[in-house]
């Protein structure tokens, strides 16, 4: 890829962020089910979380509190709100996957960062501090008023830079929050960063790397 773009735009959690989701429904979970059914919980929670954010927006404590409960119905485990709450709790605590500070640092020397996160005010920068880089712009679900994979935040984000779709490198590890919108959206510059959280999906046109070691080669660094 030859394009320099103004901006290079990142998903934060599962991207960058290494976001634990599964790892604590199994702390909590796990002694009450079997391995089964544990998978089946935590593949469930995944799909509630995100169904809870495709409509208006609300606090992402609320989001996860009532994936947790609609979980916990589905499979027939008491439910307990502080429980749940303990998800949001621990999200501000997770750091970077291992390949993120270096791969990050690199292109920040050349092009300004820019974070779309679907996470709260209040959790985002102690996340984003981890990442080993400086970010020109954080922006949240929070100030666009709408959750990612709804076009409105991301629109949000371009009115906030001042850009249009066509003068970003949008950079996630998913399709169904990121990439298909972007898609959508006319963003013709993506990066997916493969890390096995969904399978490979030609259609949306992007640049496929393991892991942000490779995105510095992607712009011509």
């Amino acid at each position: 890829m030859t394009f320099r773009p103004k901006f290079i735009t990142f998903d934060c959690y599962g991207t960058l962020t290494r976001f634990q989701m599964g790892e604590l429904a199994t702390e909590i979970y796990g002694p009450r089910l079997s391995p089964e059914a544990l998978q089946a919980f935590i593949n469930d929670f995944r799909a509630y979380r995100f169904d809870e954010i495709l409509g208006d927006w609300k606090p992402y404590e609320q989001v996860l509190v009532n994936a947790v409960e609609r979980t916990c119905r589905r499979h027939g485990v008491a439910f307990d709100e502080a429980e749940a709450r303990r998800f949001y709790q621990a999200v501000p605590t997770w750091g970077p996957h291992p390949d993120v500070p270096e791969g990050l640092a690199r292109v920040a020397e050349e092009y300004p960062l820019v974070a779309l996160s679907n996470a709260a005010d209040e959790q985002i920068m102690s996340n984003v501090e981890k990442l080993g880089a400086p970010f020109a712009h954080v922006f949240t679900a929070e100030q666009a008023g709408a959750y990612k994979p709804r076009l409105r935040a991301f629109e949000y984000m371009f009115d906030q830079l001042g850009c249009g779709p066509e003068d970003i490198l949008h950079c996630s590890s998913s399709f169904r929050y990121d990439l298909m919108s972007a898609h959508d959206l006319g963003i013709r510059n993506k990066v997916w960063v493969n890390r096995g959280h969904e399978p490979a999906n030609p259609f949306y046109g992007y640049t496929e790397i393991p892991d942000i070691r490779g995105l510095p080669a992607v712009v011509g660094l």
